[in-house]
């Protein structure tokens, strides 16, 4: 049967998901390509490339050389500079293309969010007095929080922090998602934690820290994103593999 071949840009539950959905086409040919910034990612249902691409010129060439009839965009929500790269590509390779991108976290009753666009930001927010924080925004940017050495600091993130943050009072803890609600309520508990520090990434996987937070009264500085590029979107799936239906159909399926 004639193939179409779909580049995802992974790094997340869902573009695994989709990976392994799509693999049960008998027609579809697909590569996920992860940016290799974890040590040990996990195991992947379908053929896999490591590393960048150069840029939007190296991208669009790697598009055009590989045939690619279809590009995903299932990155992490903060990885913007991919996402601008994979906007950019697309349009200049003229590629069908969509955007999988899990819907915001919304702030609910008993939630005490304080929002902040970056990390140093929320780092400056906490204040001059010494805080209890878990930073649980992995290892990328963890070493803003030396800037204010007065608080401790919980630390959460696949693989270590390197080089190793300059700090007196800091617990690492290497561990990835899904975390659960009691697990999460023990260790704030344990830790005396009394502010949190999150990106607003979405998504079940590590949402219960969110829930902990707001159960315990303690205060969320909550990172919000950037505004995504310009791209087709969905938020699930299910939407992702109903889009790709109707991004290509039968009769633009290679060789038909």
């Amino acid at each position: 049967m004639a193939e179409f071949r779909v580049l995802i840009l992974g790094g997340t539950s869902e573009a695994r998901q989709l990976a392994a959905a799509l693999r049960k086409r008998s027609d579809a040919d697909i590569l996920l390509s992860l940016a290799g910034r974890t040590e040990k990612p996990s195991e992947q249902p379908v053929s896999v490339r490591i590393g960048g691409f150069g840029g939007v010129e190296g991208l669009s060439r790697f598009l055009r050389e590989g045939e690619f009839d279809l590009l995903v965009d299932a990155t992490h929500p903060f990885a913007a500079r991919i996402s601008a790269n994979a906007a950019e590509a697309a349009e200049m390779t003229g590629i069908r293309s969509i955007a999988l991108r899990r819907p915001l976290w919304s702030e609910e009753h008993g939630d005490r969010w304080t929002h902040a666009a970056t990390i140093p930001e929320a780092i400056e927010a906490l204040g001059a007095a010494p805080r209890r924080v878990f930073l649980a925004t992995g290892r990328q940017e963890a070493h803003a929080a030396e800037a204010a050495p007065q608080n401790f600091y919980l630390v959460r993130s696949v693989d270590p922090v390197t080089p190793p943050l300059k700090l007196d009072h800091a617990v690492f803890i290497l561990d990835r998602g899904p975390f659960a609600l009691d697990a999460e309520l023990s260790l704030l508990r344990d830790h005396r934690i009394d502010a949190v520090i999150a990106k607003n990434s979405g998504g079940d996987a590590t949402y219960a820290k969110i829930e902990a937070a707001r159960m315990l009264g303690i205060e969320v500085f909550m990172i919000g994103r950037a505004v995504a590029p310009a791209m087709k979107t969905v938020e699930t799936v299910e939407d992702a593999l109903a889009a790709i239906d109707h991004l290509v159909p039968p009769a633009m399926k290679r060789g038909v």
